[in-house]
């Protein structure tokens, strides 16, 4: 299977109007069309929101026997569906479901031409199998009311990648998952140790570089951290972050921060073990910056915004680097710790 790239993702959450308005105001996507039971989708309502190449869907249950109301009660606000794009959705259907992936709906073609299935992912997240030709719309019952109307600069190119958290001991069936049922291949691996905690790490890419997750699971043998947050506040396996490509990360920060965003501060310490000169724009807005073979890249998590601190965003811009480094994950691991080890904290106490 040849998965070309990130067609969209699809968040389920408990109002998509408020999630909707988080994403506009913040983050500065533009709102592309709606659907609900006027439009053939009966029991939810669904609104498009995009910036740049990104698509990001936004459904709430209406009832509560449909799938997006039962996966809110169980996870809470968060991504239920990666859609990848693909030249023939019936044929990478057919391969995955050959490669292990459970079969959730078979292929459906369109009167637009389009062809669409949906498969199993990791924990219940689903992978939407697109085959969209010039000229279709977005999805059958979302109904597109508008193109991106260049009142402003976007920020956002695209959706670079997505992080997956996974229970200890799931990483390397999750990777093998992934090159059977989709033809991905792992590019990147690396353990992650800071302080007492620790996290395996894989990288998982489609073979044109279109689709990549990078997967991480605990480890067992060190002191829980984050990542086990994660997994107990979501109930399961799921997208911990997704990060944006941005051209310009620093004007996306400046941008987002004018518009309420906050972002996860970096001590002056991180850019003193840097070699070379750190540009002021990066250290002054708390930017990390690594390199790889191929070139540098510059990270940045925004803290999050949701109720269950279960998802985040992050920003990233590329010159070159095909990979993600092997100083930026620790930093960005330590920012995320930093946040949240007050969370954890009030949740304990909680629970006594």
């Amino acid at each position: 299977m040849n998965v070309l790239g990130v067609d969209h993702v699809e968040f389920q959450v408990g109002d998509a109007r408020q999630a909707a308005y988080v994403l506009s105001a913040g983050l500065g996507f533009r709102p592309l069309g709606q659907g609900g039971p006027e439009s053939g989708l009966p029991g939810r309502r669904s609104l498009l929101l995009g910036q740049g190449a990104a698509r990001v869907l936004l459904t709430s249950g209406l009832v509560p026997d449909d799938p997006a109301s039962r996966y809110v009660a169980r996870h809470g606000d968060g991504v239920a569906v990666l859609a990848f794009a693909v030249a023939d959705a019936v044929a990478a259907f057919g391969a995955a479901v050959a490669g292990g992936a459970r079969p959730v709906a078979a292929p459906v073609a369109h009167p637009d031409g389009s062809v669409t299935a949906l498969v199993s992912g990791f924990g219940d997240v689903l992978h939407r199998l697109v085959e969209r030709p010039a000229g279709a719309g977005f999805l059958p019952g979302v109904v597109e009311s508008a193109a991106p109307d260049g009142s402003g600069p976007e920020q956002v190119r695209g959706i670079d990648h997505a992080a997956v958290c996974l229970p200890a001991g799931e990483l390397a069936a999750t990777a093998g998952f992934y090159r059977r049922a989709f033809g991905f291949e792992v590019v990147f691996e690396e353990y992650v140790a800071v302080a007492d905690q620790g996290m395996f790490s894989q990288v998982v890419q489609s073979p044109g570089g279109g689709a990549t997750l990078t997967l991480v699971a605990p480890d067992p043998a060190r002191a829980p951290g984050q990542i086990d947050d994660f997994l107990s506040w979501h109930g399961g396996a799921g997208v911990q972050h997704l990060a944006l490509d941005c051209a310009d990360v620093a004007a996306a920060v400046d941008a987002m921060a004018a518009r309420g965003i906050g972002f996860a501060p970096t001590p002056d310490a991180y850019y003193d073990t840097l070699p070379g000169v750190v540009p002021e724009r990066l250290r002054r807005r708390g930017i990390l910056l690594d390199r790889d073979h191929w070139g540098e890249l510059y990270q940045i998590f925004a803290t999050s915004m949701h109720l269950r601190r279960t998802f985040f965003w992050e920003l990233i811009e590329r010159h070159g680097a095909r990979t993600f480094g092997t100083g930026n994950i620790p930093a960005l691991y330590e920012a995320k710790e930093r946040e949240l080890a007050a969370v954890r904290v009030q949740a304990q106490a909680v629970a006594r």
